[in-house]
């Protein structure tokens, strides 16, 4: 029976009732880490490789995943709602923020600072939900609405898209049953993941191909060709963490639509294919099956669940089109958002929305 306090809503209404020891699935979720990151040492054995780029993504994922599970235990409020907070604060304070021009902060990537607004957007609703219905809620949900417009303002239609998404998923997550709304994001990243592999194998129909690489730009849909053809060819151990700008390179052409993808093949799977081989992307997959079970079996209540898994598909369906996992600060939001809806908050603190 759905309960209607916030206590409910955020923090134990509708949780799995068989939810078997958290010890459990934490211990998997931090073997698939610690295996992620020996096979990226594997892979860079006996070449000139560069995974220390791989390695800092793998410690601010599993630091800011600690900083969730700590935050949400003690604050399941305060914290979600002062990460989204500070995320659009940064966005918004330097001046000239919104003028599009390379090289601004945050990031120095307006996809990737887009990004930090769709975690701002999971994370920012993710509080509105473990609040008490009133202003607060309100007001925490307005946030989520401001972090969507800022990620239109800096012109990137898929972030503003994705967290649009989050915001009608957080809408509709107490009237979604767990397991039906995780089914349905898991299916939206296998479409996004197939769609850009559909393109850069040219499985598409010629129309369709033709109006997704014109909307991709040619030189995206160019580096995924150069990442399957390295991938084919070294499919166990690709070619090693970093080292995909050396294929690049060899094209002589740009290498994508912005400066900071240098050396990037523009698809978190696909560079993973061709640096890590077949094992890195079937660990990455590995990696994000468990975050949906980790979800599945949270303590939390449902909203906050969907809510968070809604943002972190967002941030997945991005990162199969665009570079953004190679930014800490995304990966360690990315992080933090899921702690925080995995957090098993204490029944001894104060109550939520306080």
């Amino acid at each position: 029976m759905r309960t209607t306090t916030g206590d409910a809503a955020g923090i134990t209404g509708d949780a799995p009732p068989d939810s078997p020891r958290p010890g459990r699935t934490d211990a998997v979720g931090a073997a698939l880490l610690v295996t992620s990151t020996v096979w990226a040492l594997v892979s860079a054995i006996g070449r000139p490789a560069r995974p220390e780029g791989f390695l800092l993504a793998v410690l601010a994922v599993a630091a800011g995943f600690a900083a969730g599970r700590i935050g949400g235990a003690l604050r399941p409020v305060f914290v979600p709602a002062a990460a989204a907070a500070g995320a659009i604060a940064l966005t918004l304070l330097p001046p000239g923020r919104l003028s599009h021009g390379p090289h601004t902060p945050p990031l120095g990537y307006a996809n990737a600072d887009a990004a930090l607004m769709v975690l701002a957007t999971g994370a920012a609703c993710c509080a509105a939900w473990a609040s008490r219905p009133g202003l607060v809620r309100l007001g925490l949900r307005l946030l989520g609405v401001l972090a969507a417009l800022i990620a239109l303002g800096l012109g990137s239609a898929a972030g503003f898209a994705a967290s649009l998404g989050v915001l009608l998923c957080s809408l509709a997550a107490d009237r979604t049953p767990r397991l039906i709304g995780l089914a349905g994001l898991a299916l939206a990243t296998c479409v996004a993941v197939g769609g850009t592999y559909a393109v850069a194998v040219d499985a598409l129909p010629p129309g369709l191909s033709a109006s997704l690489s014109g909307q991709l730009t040619p030189a995206r849909v160019r580096l995924w060709h150069e990442a399957l053809h390295t991938a084919a060819t070294s499919p166990v151990r690709g070619i090693g963490p970093g080292r995909f700008a050396e294929v690049e390179d060899a094209g002589g052409e740009p290498a994508a639509d912005n400066p900071a993808g240098s050396g990037k093949p523009q698809s978190a799977p696909l560079q993973l294919a061709a640096e890590q081989g077949v094992p890195g992307v079937a660990l990455l997959a590995g990696c994000y099956v468990w975050l949906l079970w980790a979800l599945h079996r949270s303590p939390r209540g449902t909203p906050v669940v969907l809510t968070a898994a809604a943002a972190l598909t967002g941030l997945a369906m991005q990162s199969a089109v665009d570079h953004v996992l190679s930014y800490a600060a995304v990966t360690a939001g990315a992080g933090l958002l899921a702690g925080l809806a995995t957090s098993r908050p204490t029944r001894d603190g104060p109550p939520p929305g306080r």
